[in-house]
């Protein structure tokens, strides 16, 4: 399994002052997702994130998703990547603010307009429609969106998350769970069109910062980073991503993506032809994939809780 690398402090620091041209300064660790560990500092006038990670096929994911950038979709610059300390390292323009899902249930209506704001950014965002779903592999031709949903749900040996599926074999409960939402997913399938929508497939989780109520009117978002998941396809998966992960984040929850997704004025019939049953295939996708992302790293209390949410929504079918 890989993990977050976690070098010395002064390792770190002195590697640091040989790369950069300015001293390097107010070096501290901050939050990194489950694959990196993240530093920021200063050098100059500008404030930076370094980024260290086992992989890295991530940074350079980052660093192609700057394509997209634009002011309603603020994606960091990525200035410089490499290798150092024996890991594949990312520096990174640092971005203010605090993670959308810890946000109060008060400010619930604010953060549901922040984050439509981004769906409606992420829709927005120029892609090939004649392309395969995976835009940061060019020379990968082909492939539909309705393959990358199904292949989410395939235990590739070759692939960093592997050998999960041994793992619910051996729990009778959890693989007939998890057979039942694929079959459900299967008979979903045909009713998902050939999108190529910007999806970003990983938001919430520290993957998108918001401002402060204290030093903005209104609530935006001021970042959005970790573009390995992200996909040519339909815009519902995002939005299933949130009401999903809405059921650990109260805001996110209050902030019913749904509803605002149904009524956005740039989306019309034909956008959102079928879309209950769309977003039920991706909302049962995304649990069924989870039961193999947390019997992989070994969270019984985490797969213990995306199977509740599954048997949930299996039993709730469709949104209206």
């Amino acid at each position: 399994m890989a993990h977050k690398p976690a070098p010395a402090k002064a390792d770190i620091s002195n590697w640091l002052s040989q790369h950069c041209d300015s001293p390097v300064l107010d070096l501290e660790p901050i939050s990194g997702g489950f694959w990196s560990s993240a530093w920021g500092f200063r050098a100059g006038d500008e404030a930076y994130v370094l980024r260290l990670s086992d992989l890295a096929d991530g940074f350079a994911i980052d660093r192609a998703a700057m394509a997209f950038a634009s002011a309603d979709l603020p994606v960091p610059r990525v200035v410089d990547t490499g290798t150092a300390l024996g890991l594949h390292y990312a520096i990174s323009v640092r971005h203010y603010g605090r993670f959308v899902e810890t946000a109060p249930v008060s400010e619930a209506n604010d953060i549901g307009m922040a984050l439509g704001h981004l769906l409606t950014a992420l829709r927005a965002a120029p892609t090939d429609p004649d392309s395969g779903p995976t835009w940061h592999e060019p020379d990968v031709v082909g492939g539909t969106w309705r393959d990358w949903l199904r292949a989410g749900l395939v235990d590739d040996p070759a692939a960093h998350v592997n050998g999960w599926r041994a793992t619910l074999a051996r729990k009778p409960e959890l693989d007939s769970l998890f057979r039942v939402c694929t079959d459900r997913i299967e008979t979903l399938l045909p009713f998902c069109p050939e999108r190529r929508d910007l999806v970003h497939g990983d938001l919430l989780h520290q993957n998108v910062l918001v401002s402060d109520r204290s030093t903005d009117e209104d609530i935006r978002v001021t970042a959005i980073f970790s573009w390995k998941c992200s996909i040519l396809g339909d815009f519902l998966y995002d939005v299933a991503w949130c009401t999903f992960w809405g059921g650990w984040h109260p805001v996110i929850k209050q902030a019913d993506l749904w509803q605002r997704t149904l009524t956005a004025p740039e989306l019309g019939s034909h956008d959102l032809h079928d879309a209950a049953l769309r977003h039920h295939c991706y909302e049962l996708q995304i649990a069924a994939s989870h039961l193999g992302w947390n019997a992989w790293t070994g969270d019984d209390a985490g797969l213990e809780a995306v199977a509740t949410a599954a048997t949930e929504l299996l039993r709730r079918g469709p949104l209206g």
